[in-house]
């Protein structure tokens, strides 16, 4: 692609507005600039978009907005599904609202029903209103817990989870067969009157938290215990402050702080340079307020609230402990299914699911209760993959499922990780731990001593731009071309490559496949139960190398961890 032609054309253009031609005006002496914002499309993925706000192909602006919208709305006609419309809400970020009116009146120029959200909403809300509503699909206009010049376009299939093969690859195929100003859209009061745009909200809500109160196992601990837990909460300047403070109220739970600096949204995260309930920076003011108020328990949800950050009261030193998203999964696993076990006792052919870069933890959650455990490839979308396949062939029966990166799903009511469900969950596992004489650190300690001392942790590396790209390929085939007898000192016993759709034996020699779809991942099974993961990221400039530990003791197993995330970093250095 001739990038300096196509930045003609959009300085040119009639087409284009005026506003857009004067901010690439301003960069027509920054040939780097320039480059970065047209030498290629913004990449619909599998995810759909995701990128930096601004004018350009390789920029999230109305026009690469309504171009995708275009794309998905030429897949639904050609599915038969435009009469069953589409489910659209956003996020607190810069242009969220507008974007989502320009996918809007898109799919209404296509003679394809809107029903748009009020106001901003958490990703979890929307997966559930395409379900509810029994729309062909959603829109989610958000870039989740990315910087602030971020926005991004999640696509949602009819099931509610987010697009899989062969949808994904269906979509992607319209989109690029299409230019920006083939785009179609009408006017906002053409849309109306055809009756394809309607707002939706209360009855959505309403819906969505009656659901979630269907979930709640203890209710009586939650009665006996809710009014004296302390709850800390933070929103992040995002979606989850009225659903969570909802749904802890009417449960019970009357004892909840808000951040005030954190509460009202805000796309410009003015309290955190980062705002991902992964960085201990979006904590500060959370635990201050933790310390004031004597707390027992600190959350926080991304700004499109499918991921949940939490610290716990360790009630024997009073430290605040951060449980990573590993941590929080495996004690909600252990807690929803070993309740649904006291309390219904558990189906013949339950199930409890995790992505292959999370922690193997959820292994012994599985074996000790007698259920199977599934992997499946990193994604959320690829969970709600498989409880549609349970729900279409009545094999298995879904009970948790989690990954590494902060997100869980309590129920079927969703499709997507739920941050507001979460939140209800450790809030009622608190109260039922409380009627034990136990906290949430007792009860993850309770578990390594029963499990064995898991850690695992990830080395990410950002590398931008047309050169980074360029590396990030190389590590992965340097990586396949070595296949490695050892790894930081351990002996590798299996090879995974997704890629390939092969398990190598390292002993044997033997090559059986995954089972699972191809992707870009290499995996390696080490002695004394280590593993190693390495994948590139699938909508960041990073390659991660995700891996886990176990030890005897905590102290023993953080040093295992320490050592062998060195020796990774020198294996990194070699490679790039």
């Amino acid at each position: 692609m001739d990038y300096k032609k196509v930045y003609e054309e959009w300085i040119t253009d009639p087409f284009f507005s005026e506003e857009t031609k004067k901010e690439l005006l301003a960069i027509k002496d920054n040939e780097n600039e320039i480059k970065e914002r047209f030498y290629a499309d913004l990449e619909f993925g599998t995810a759909g978009l995701r990128g930096i706000i601004g004018a350009g192909i390789n920029r999230m602006n109305n026009y690469v907005v309504a171009k995708a919208t275009q794309g998905l709305a030429n897949y639904i006609i050609k599915k038969g599904g435009q009469s069953k419309g589409v489910a659209i809400a956003f996020d607190s970020r810069r242009c969220s609202p507008e974007f989502a009116d320009v996918a809007a009146l898109c799919l209404a120029a296509n003679g394809i029903k809107a029903y748009r959200f009020e106001s901003l909403r958490p990703t979890p809300e929307l997966s559930f209103a395409v379900r509810y509503l029994g729309c062909i699909a959603g829109i989610n206009i958000t870039a989740s817990h990315n910087p602030p010049e971020y926005n991004g376009y999640k696509v949602y299939w009819e099931d509610g989870a987010q697009i899989t093969p062969p949808n994904d690859t269906g979509i992607m195929d319209e989109v690029k067969k299409l230019r920006v100003e083939e785009a179609k859209t009408i006017s906002m009061e053409e849309a109306k009157e055809k009756g394809l745009y309607e707002i939706i909200g209360k009855n959505v809500d309403d819906a969505y938290i009656s659901e979630l109160k269907k979930l709640v196992l203890h209710p009586e601990c939650i009665e006996k215990y809710g009014k004296e837990l302390k709850i800390v909460y933070s929103p992040l300047h995002g979606t989850g402050n009225i659903p969570a403070r909802r749904i802890l109220a009417e449960l019970g739970f009357e004892n909840v702080y808000v951040v005030p600096e954190q509460e009202l949204p805000d796309g410009e995260f003015p309290t955190v340079s980062y705002p991902n309930p992964e960085a201990k920076e979006a904590f500060t003011l959370a635990l201050a307020l933790a310390k004031e108020k004597d707390a027992d328990l600190v959350l926080a949800t991304d700004p499109d609230a499918d991921r949940l950050g939490v610290y716990v009261k360790d009630a024997k030193t009073g430290e605040y402990m951060c449980l990573t998203g590993n941590m929080s999964g495996s004690l909600l696993a252990e807690y929803e299914i070993s309740q649904i076990k006291a309390t219904k006792g558990l189906p013949a052919d339950g199930r409890l699911i995790k992505t292959i870069v999370t922690t193997n933890l959820a292994a012994c959650v599985a074996d000790y209760y007698g259920v199977k455990m599934e992997e499946c490839l990193t994604g959320f979308k690829f969970i709600g993959r498989k409880i549609l396949e349970y729900e279409t062939s009545g094999v298995g029966t879904y009970l948790f499922g989690f990954e590494e990166s902060y997100g869980c799903l309590i129920g079927t009511h969703a499709r997507d990780k739920d941050a507001i469900v979460a939140t209800m969950a450790l809030c009622e596992a608190a109260a039922y731990y409380k009627s034990l004489g136990k906290t949430l650190w007792d009860a993850m300690n309770d578990m390594y001593e029963r499990y064995g001392y898991w850690i695992d942790d990830i080395i990410t590396i950002t590398m931008k731009g047309l050169d980074g790209l360029e590396k990030i390929q190389s590590v992965m085939k340097k990586l396949r071309e070595m296949k490695p007898d050892q790894i930081a000192g351990y002996d590798v016993l299996k090879i995974r490559d997704y890629s390939a759709d092969t398990v190598l034996d390292k002993k044997t020699g033997a090559v059986t496949p995954t089972g699972l779809p191809k992707s870009n991942v290499l995996y390696y099974e080490l002695t004394d139960d280590t593993w190693l993961c390495v994948r590139p990221s699938g909508t960041e400039p990073k390659i991660k190398f995700y891996f886990g530990v176990k030890g005897k003791t905590m102290e023993e197993s953080k040093e295992l961890s320490r050592s062998f995330g060195e020796k990774v970093q020198e294996m990194i250095h070699s490679l790039v």
